[in-house]
C-alpha cells in the first residue's frame, strides 16, 4: 500500500450501558496480541479536561496557546483548540502508525460498525437497517442478517475484524499498510 493510505476504522456503537467500552478494553489486548498496532478514539459531545489543572501544559493551554504538546520517551499528549466538531475522516490524520482504529461512538457515521446490544436494556439494536452494520455482539438471538459474537468472543471478533478488513494472511498478522507508514515516518 501506499503512503497515503490510512488504516481502517470500525466504529463500536450502542446504547449507553451496553458495554461498548469493556469491549474495546478486551478487543485491544486481543487484536494487539495478533501483531497489530491499534489506535482508538473516544466520541464525547460535551467538553473534557484532559490535562492536570495547575500543571505546566495545562497552564500553558490556558494561557491561550492553540495546541499544547505534553512528550515524554513513552508517550505524546496533545490538546488543540478546534472549530468543530471533528469527524472520522479528519481524525484518521493522527494515526499514521497504526493498523487499525476503534472508534467509540459515531454510531450515525457512514464507516463500519460492530454493535454491542443488551436485549434486556433495548427492544431493538442502534443500527437496525444500517447497512455499515458488519456483526453484532449480545448474548441475545438478534438476525439482523450480519454475524454474531458473545461479548466474551474477543477471540473470534479480532479474527473477524482482521478477515474483514483484510489485516492479516495465511495466519500472519503483517499489515502492509502500518509497515510502510512506520517506514516513511522513520525515514522521514
Amino acid at each position: 500500500m501506499n503512503r497515503d493510505q490510512k488504516p481502517p476504522v470500525v466504529c463500536i456503537v450502542g446504547y449507553s450501558g451496553s458495554g461498548k467500552t469493556t469491549l474495546i478494553e478486551n478487543l485491544i489486548p486481543a487484536l494487539k496480541a495478533r501483531e497489530l498496532r491499534v489506535g482508538s478514539v473516544k466520541h464525547h459531545l460535551h467538553g473534557f479536561e484532559m490535562d492536570t489543572p495547575g500543571k505546566d501544559s495545562w497552564r500553558h493551554k490556558h494561557a491561550g496557546a492553540a495546541t499544547t504538546l505534553i512528550a515524554s520517551p513513552q508517550q505524546i499528549g496533545m490538546v488543540m483548540d478546534v472549530d468543530h466538531d471533528y469527524g472520522l475522516e479528519e481524525l484518521r490524520n493522527f494515526f499514521d502508525t497504526v493498523d487499525i482504529i476503534l472508534a467509540e461512538g459515531y454510531k450515525h457515521a457512514n464507516v463500519p460498525k460492530l454493535e454491542v446490544f443488551r436485549r434486556e436494556l433495548h427492544r431493538d439494536p442502534v443500527c437496525k437497517g444500517d447497512n455499515q452494520l458488519l456483526a453484532l455482539i449480545t448474548h441475545s438471538p438478534v438476525d439482523l442478517g450480519v454475524p454474531s459474537f458473545s461479548p466474551n468472543d474477543n477471540e473470534g471478533l479480532a479474527r473477524f475484524i482482521m478477515d474483514v478488513f483484510g489485516l492479516g494472511r495465511d495466519g500472519t498478522t503483517e499489515n502492509k499498510h502500518a509497515e510502510s507508514r512506520r517506514g516513511a515516518i522513520r525515514a522521514g
